[in-house]
């Protein structure tokens, strides 16, 4: 079991991580995990620099998805206090599944609300009406009248006047009766009529949204200030470009983000560093070669062009002439190329060769589980005969260190 390391960044499979944390010690969880949608994102970060994949692919079907998803929700449940919350985001291709679930692992005397957060978006629907929001389930660990919770209220906007009546609105709640406190009240000094479950707070605007599946900090702040106060433990077990910890960071809360992706994880810290000035602790997993073997192909490409050579992705998703990354420039600027397979052959090394001479470099790499003898012959030939140093280095290798 881990010590819970409040204000950090955990890599690697939430499941395997949140089982190492102690039970009741977290107050809010924002869980917003891969859609059941079966669509590939696939996205170049701002910097032109890293490339990721999204994948939201569920072969086994919904039962696979639901079954995945089980002991992670499990999981969050046991590390939750008493007092705790949680708000599972989800959208119409699961969310009937995970409330059934939702309920038989939380209870379902301890549903709070089924949160509707509408958005506006320009897709026509065909022969049907355009989907339009999002659902975020709310439960809370137990009934416990301790359990945090802070009432909201609505803003005095035109369309609330409309909605409610302007009498409704600058009337005001007793916090300690719960009783309406007179219309009489000067307006300035009333909160309005209490939030409800329809939600309309926008999308992020596009030029400034890092990945498609990104929410806006506005939507994760409301989460927050309703349910955990100042220097409660925010937990996002599914944390994407770190938009709860950002959101969590700006109200004075401690957060702790997992993701299993290298990538997004460096973004995080990126993102925390840029916008509030600190240095986030990034908490790596145990990184071995099942660690390597799990990861999706452009997370792996990154690994290797990233992590290992300190370089940068090719920012050309076809088309690259079979070089997937560059060294950096003080090394050289030399191609390299990622195979995700074991026994690469003789004919990824010739082809290989043809992506040098046209990039005029004279040393590449090729990175894979494993080669042929085919390939160690090729890559003796061209250094012998040609000039051209092709080096080879299995995944193994680059995990003991070994690059040249």
């Amino acid at each position: 079991m881990w010590l819970l390391e409040i204000n950090s960044i955990y890599e690697g499979d939430n499941l395997d991580i949140l089982t190492k944390f102690p039970s009741d010690k977290i107050d809010l969880i924002y869980a917003d995990p891969p859609f059941f949608s079966n669509r590939h994102y696939e996205v170049i970060w701002n910097d032109g620099a890293e490339l990721r994949a999204f994948q939201d692919r569920w072969k086994g079907g919904i039962e696979h998805y639901i079954s995945w998803m089980e002991p992670r929700l499990r999981e969050c449940k046991r590390v939750l206090k008493d007092t705790g919350s949680i708000f599972l985001h989800c959208d119409y291709h699961a969310d009937a599944h995970l409330r059934i679930l939702m309920d038989n692992i939380f209870g379902g005397h301890n549903f709070r609300n089924e949160i509707i957060w509408h958005y506006r978006k320009w897709s026509a629907g065909w022969k049907q009406f355009q989907r339009n929001h999002d659902i975020i389930l709310f439960y809370s660990k137990t009934d416990d009248n301790k359990r945090i919770f802070n009432k909201m209220f609505m803003e005095r906007t035109e369309s609330t006047l409309k909605r409610f009546g302007k009498a409704k609105i600058v009337s005001g709640y007793d916090e300690k009766t719960g009783k309406r406190i007179p219309s009489k009240m000067a307006e300035e000094e009333s909160k309005g009529v209490p939030l409800d479950d329809v939600w309309t707070i926008g999308r992020v605007p596009p030029i400034k949204q890092m990945f498609p599946t990104q929410k806006p900090v506005s939507l994760l702040e409301r989460i927050i200030e309703s349910s955990s106060k100042k220097g409660s433990i925010v937990l996002d077990p599914f944390c994407g470009c770190g938009t709860t910890l950002v959101a969590s960071q700006k109200l004075g809360r401690n957060w702790i983000g997992i993701d299993v992706s290298p990538t997004a994880c460096k973004l995080m810290q990126r993102r925390l560093r840029e916008e509030f000035s600190i240095n986030t602790k990034w908490i790596k997993g145990n990184v071995d070669l099942k660690y390597i073997k799990n990861l999706n192909p452009f997370e792996f490409q990154n690994w290797v062009v990233v992590d290992k050579f300190l370089g940068i992705v090719s920012d050309k998703k076809s088309g690259d002439m079979g070089i997937d990354g560059w060294t950096p420039q003080i090394l050289g600027g030399y191609p390299i190329q990622v195979k995700q397979s074991e026994g690469i052959g003789r004919n990824v090394i010739d082809n290989f060769e043809t992506a040098m001479r046209r990039a005029k470099k004279k040393k590449g790499y090729i990175i894979a589980y494993s080669f042929g003898k085919g390939a160690f012959e090729e890559a003796a030939r061209v250094k012998n005969q040609e000039d051209l140093e092709i080096v080879l280095r299995t995944v193994k290798e680059l995990l003991e260190g070994k690059l040249d």
